[in-house]
């Protein structure tokens, strides 16, 4: 019959245990939470917290407390009877896999003679006992690779326990004194090998008879359900092996083996501690909570700037890249393709005439229009020839206009790139002078703007470009396109800096 219950009870143990795997948790407890790691560990959580160490300090977690109570038996030589039996103990997390349990264990058995010559009726033995025990146990499902913290506990255990006995037995005929139990097996390792010692009276004494010590081994098993973060509840069985062959009070001769106590159990544990400064005991916390939900939301990870190849430069990345080998320092769109501003098919990088008007298309190789010179510059240039008047040209080429956004006075990346090619052109005709020109003359706000404008074009040719200030003529709120700035050769003279005319309106 004990066998079978004991098949019965591994039975329903295995079922159980399939089901966890089933179970879905949260991620367990906030690991950026300092309040509930030890101050011993606090310095590893300020390092790890820097990304200075790879792993979290271990947080402080509850104390289990269990009460249990069930079916205290002996196995031995004669047949048991299911009889009672209690524990109390205090359990403590080593890791998430492992833990240690102190407890006292009490119970009372009795079995019956299975012999024709005890007395009809009477018990065979009597036994009681009191243990201290630490249980080394390992918990055999906290850590899995597919779910979060489990719901249920499935563990092994194996215990030292140092054991307080005292065994009456019935004699096989004769008179029955002290109740009909008149025999004690105890007594010091003189009389009883196997045993430490005895206390608590004399072997003689027919009234109080003493206790026998003896230590023992204990192994087992259980599984625990969780109900809520502080309560769970659980069945156990646990087998305790000791060097004597007197816990029922017989030692046949044709006996090998010592008798064993059986304790089969249901539990009630309870988690102490305050959730504001410890996390449940970690068996129940899925060690690799951490590491997964930071795969999956990365909020603590170190992740370093992803470098994508641009073979030319441009901005624009290789595998976007409809032009992958444009000149450094050419302006390109958004897919990287040369810019062509005039659509004159002489991208802005070749072209001498950025804003050649359809009219004069065709345009030659360096992007200039077909349109004649207007007969007023033709009529100029044949005077300045025959020393009639000045010459006020210079032979620095087509120079660009600049573009800003509407109502704004920094310089595009493309406004940057289109100067730099001017300074080029700038530095190579030192004879040369560049009148910036801004427009807006409508009220004071436009003439503030135009001033601004002009201003940071020069002064990005000065301290980007490195050209001399003294080689441009400050010039604003003229008429034309208001978010323009026309840059202009000559070889006139003029300031180079003038009076902001509305200061109480510049950068707004």
């Amino acid at each position: 019959m004990a066998s079978n219950k004991y098949i019965l009870m591994l039975g329903l143990i295995s079922l159980f245990s399939s089901a966890t795997y089933a179970q879905q948790s949260d991620a367990g407890y906030d690991w950026r939470d300092s309040s509930k790691i030890a101050t011993r560990n606090l310095p590893q959580q300020s390092e790890f917290l820097n990304n200075q160490y790879p792993y979290p300090a271990k947080p402080r977690n509850m104390w289990e407390l269990g009460f249990a109570g069930g079916n205290n038996m002996v196995l031995g030589d004669i047949k048991a009877k299911a009889d009672v039996g209690g524990a109390i103990t205090l359990r403590k997390a080593i890791s998430h896999t492992f833990s240690l349990r102190a407890g006292w264990f009490g119970g009372y058995a009795q079995g019956y003679p299975n012999v024709p010559s005890y007395q009809a009726g009477k018990r065979s033995f009597q036994n009681w006992k009191h243990s201290g025990a630490l249980d080394f146990i390992v918990s055999l499902n906290p850590n899995s690779h597919y779910r979060g913290n489990p719901k249920t506990n499935l563990y092994a255990l194996l215990g030292l326990d140092l054991i307080a006995t005292k065994v009456f037995v019935q004699t096989p005929g004769g008179t029955q004194i002290d109740g009909n139990y008149n025999t004690f097996y105890g007594g010091g390792q003189s009389v009883n090998p196997g045993t430490i010692t005895s206390f608590g009276g004399t072997q003689a004494s027919n009234g109080r008879k003493p206790w026998t010590l003896l230590g023992g081994g204990s192994a087992g098993g259980g599984i625990a359900f969780k109900l809520s973060p502080k309560v769970n509840i659980g069945v156990e069985q646990r087998f305790t092996f000791v060097p004597w062959d007197y816990l029922d009070g017989q030692k046949p001769a044709a006996s090998r083996t010592n008798d064993i106590y059986s304790f089969t159990s249901a539990r009630l544990n309870l988690n102490l501690g305050s959730a504001s400064k410890r996390i449940q005991p970690l068996w129940w916390l899925n060690a690799n909570n951490f590491i997964y939900n930071e795969l999956n939301r990365p909020q603590h990870m170190k992740l370093p700037t992803p470098v994508l190849p641009d073979a030319d430069g441009d901005g624009v990345t290789d595998q976007f890249d409809m032009e992958p080998n444009t000149p450094a320092g050419a302006p390109v769109d958004v897919r990287g393709v040369a810019k062509d501003t005039d659509a004159d098919g002489v991208p802005d990088y070749k072209d001498k005439e950025l804003l050649t008007p359809q009219k004069c298309f065709p345009v030659d190789a360096d992007g200039v229009g077909n349109c004649p010179e207007p007969a007023c510059c033709t009529e100029l240039r044949a005077r300045m020839d025959s020393g009639l008047v000045g010459n006020t040209t210079c032979n620095i080429g087509n120079l660009p206009s600049i573009q800003f956004r509407a109502g704004r006075a920094t310089l595009s990346r493309d406004a940057m790139t289109m100067l730099a090619s001017a300074a080029a052109q700038i530095k190579g005709t030192p004879d040369c002078r560049v009148r910036v020109i801004g427009h807006g003359a409508s009220d004071k706000r436009a003439q503030q703007l135009s001033w601004d404008r002009v201003n940071t074009v020069i002064r990005y040719l000065v301290e980007r470009q490195g050209i001399s200030e003294d080689r441009f003529i400050f010039s604003y709120g003229e008429e034309g396109d208001v978010n323009t700035v026309d840059l202009m050769g000559t070889k006139e003279t003029g300031p180079n800096s003038v009076p902001a005319p509305h200061p109480n309106l510049k950068g707004r």
